[in-house]
C-alpha cells in the first residue's frame, strides 16, 4: 500500500537461537530495499531490530522453490544464513506460500534444502563445505588444514572455509574470557579476506559438544550463527578434534550438525520460531 509518506510493508519478526530475523514476503508485496532501509528495519532503536533482513523470492531456476536473499545489519546483501535457513522455510510454510515441509530454496550461493521435522525442528542440507582459498575467497599460496593470521602482535591458527559465505575458525581455550569483541572485528576486516568474513571461536568440550561465539561479518556478535556452527564443525572434524554429529553451544541455544566428511554435504538441525506480525513504513 502506497502512501504520501512512502511504502508499508508487511514483516514477519523470527529467530533461530537469538539470531534474529525481519522476514519480508517479496512475493505477494513488492519489496525493493536500499541499504540505508536495510539499516533502518535492523535499528534496534529506531527501527524493528534484527541481525539480518531475509527477502523470500519468487525464482526462475526449475530445480527450486523459491528465492532466498539476505541482507545484513550494516546494509550489505550477503550469499548465505543458516539460521534464516530454518526461519525461511517456517515462513513460507506457516504464510501458505507451500504445503511442502521440504523445499528446495535458490540462495546467491547455491541451492540449499531446508525440511520441517514432525518434532518442531528444521533440518537443512547446507551443501558441501569448500576449502579451496579462491573459492572463500582468502589469500594463500596453497590450501592446507589451518592457515596463520597475523592479527597486530598476534599470530592466530586458523581453519577457514565456506559454507556458501566465508569464515574464519579459532579455537579457544576458554570461551568466556576470549577477547571475542577485540579479535573478531580484526578477523573479519582482515586484508586476506577481501569479502571480509565471519569469525568464529570455538571451545571443544568433548568430541561431540563445543561452544562457539561469532563475530558475523556486517552485524557484529550474535546470539548464535547457523552457517558459523556449520564451519566450526567441520574444521574441528577435519583436525580430528571432533566427530559428527556435534552439538554446537551458542549463547542464544543449540544446534546439531551432522558431516560425514569430503565431499559430503553439511546437515544443520535447530528451532524456528515467529515472534510477531507486523508493518512498517518507509
Amino acid at each position: 500500500m502506497n502512501t504520501q509518506q512512502g511504502t508499508r510493508l508487511r514483516f514477519t519478526k523470527m529467530h533461530g537461537l537469538g539470531n534474529d530475523f525481519v522476514v519480508f514476503d517479496g512475493i505477494n508485496q513488492t519489496v525493493a530495499l536500499t541499504p540505508e532501509q536495510c539499516r533502518r528495519i535492523a535499528d534496534r532503536h529506531f527501527g524493528v531490530g534484527c541481525d539480518q533482513i531475509l527477502l523470500v523470492e519468487a525464482t526462475t531456476r526449475d530445480d527450486a522453490d523459491f528465492r532466498y536473499r539476505i541482507f545484513n545489519a550494516d546494509g550489505g546483501e550477503v550469499e548465505q544464513c543458516g539460521n534464516g535457513a530454518r526461519c525461511f522455510v517456517r515462513f513460507v510454510h506457516d504464510h501458505g506460500l507451500t504445503d511442502k515441509t521440504a523445499i528446495r530454496v535458490e540462495t546467491a550461493a547455491s541451492v540449499i534444502e531446508p525440511r520441517l521435522l514432525d518434532n518442531g525442528l528444521v533440518r537443512v542440507n547446507m551443501g558441501v563445505p569448500r576449502f579451496a582459498p579462491a573459492e572463500i575467497p582468502f589469500a594463500a599460496e596453497a590450501e592446507t588444514l589451518t592457515y596463520p593470521l597475523k592479527v597486530g602482535q598476534h599470530v592466530l591458527e586458523i581453519a577457514v572455509l565456506s559454507m556458501g559465505n566465508p569464515h574464519a575458525v579459532l579455537r579457544v581455550n576458554d570461551l568466556d574470557s576470549a577477547p571475542v569483541d577485540i579479535l573478531g572485528p580484526a578477523i573479519e576486516s582482515h586484508s586476506r579476506f577481501p569479502q571480509r568474513v565471519n569469525a568464529g571461536f570455538m571451545q571443544v568440550l568433548t568430541p561431540h559438544d563445543i561452544r562457539l561465539r561469532v563475530y558475523e561479518r556486517g552485524a557484529g556478535e550474535t546470539l548464535a550463527c547457523g552457517t558459523g556452527a556449520c564451519a566450526a564443525a567441520v574444521a574441528g572434524i577435519r583436525q580430528g578434534w571432533l566427530a559428527s554429529p556435534v552439538s554446537v553451544h551458542a549463547r542464544g541455544g543449540n544446534l546439531v550438525i551432522e558431516w560425514a566428511g569430503k565431499d559430503q554435504p553439511v546437515y544443520m538441525t535447530g528451532p524456528a520460531e515467529t515472534v510477531f506480525e507486523g508493518e512498517i513504513e518507509l
